[in-house]
């Protein structure tokens, strides 16, 4: 990454509207705001001690990704991640965790290798444990390494983003199943295909890693948790 790349990055993060903007991003991803409440310029300026300047853009870049709906001579509205929009999202993240993966195994560090290793023994001892809350911390990890491991900044960027959008619904449905030791022994096969040097495998698995767990919440409640929405 060059000088500048670090320097937008940190103007980004630490910007007034890159403050707004992550903070409106994970209220709206957390559920603090309904799918089509209307967010309030003033309101939000007043909460955050910030003017209406940062607000209005980082509306304006929430959306760009989707997230809101600015409606002329209206206001903001919330659209949020729809029931599609994450099957949408597991779809293509089942692509690009592939292709993150089959990159990893030309690209992984000893000590990225190492900490996943860990990262997965972990995970099989609190698994034996039935310590859900720390099996999912881990499975989140596990994932970073993989997206930091692949040495690609803009497809590790576009798949935390991804992970984030989903992070709610995904603990809903992982905390009421089994799917935790069976996604840390996925986990297990993507590690020994990188450690083996085989892309095509490591590819493979974390291809289907993704399909598994979409398919496991399915199962699990995502549809339920969308209707419970719409009544809300």
């Amino acid at each position: 990454m060059s000088n500048y790349d670090v320097k937008q990055e940190v103007t980004d993060k630490y910007s007034l509207r890159g403050r707004v903007f992550n903070r409106l991003r994970e209220d709206i991803l957390s559920g603090k705001y309904a799918e089509h409440e209307e967010l309030k310029e003033v309101a939000i300026g007043e909460e955050m001690g910030v003017s209406r300047t940062p607000v209005r853009e980082a509306f304006r870049q929430l959306e760009l990704e989707g997230l809101i709906q600015i409606i002329p001579n209206k206001g903001a509205y919330v659209t949020g991640i729809t029931e599609k929009d994450v099957k949408d999202i597991y779809m293509i993240r089942s692509l690009l965790e592939g292709l993150c993966a089959r990159w990893a195994t030309e690209h992984i560090t000893k000590e990225q290798l190492e900490e996943m290793e860990e990262n997965v023994y972990l995970a099989e001892f609190h698994a034996g444990k039935g310590h859900l809350e720390q099996l999912a911390e881990l499975d989140n990890r596990f994932h970073d390494i993989l997206y930091e491991a692949c040495d690609s900044k803009m497809l590790e960027h576009q798949l935390k983003d991804f992970h984030q959008y989903v992070l709610r619904v995904r603990k809903k449905t992982l905390s009421s199943t089994n799917r935790g030791p069976k996604s840390n022994a996925e986990h297990r096969g993507i590690l020994e295909a990188i450690k083996s040097g085989d892309g095509d495998l490591a590819e493979k698995l974390a291809n289907q890693h993704m399909i598994n767990a979409y398919n496991n919440m399915v199962r699990n409640g995502l549809h339920e948790i969308y209707e419970q929405r719409e009544k809300i």
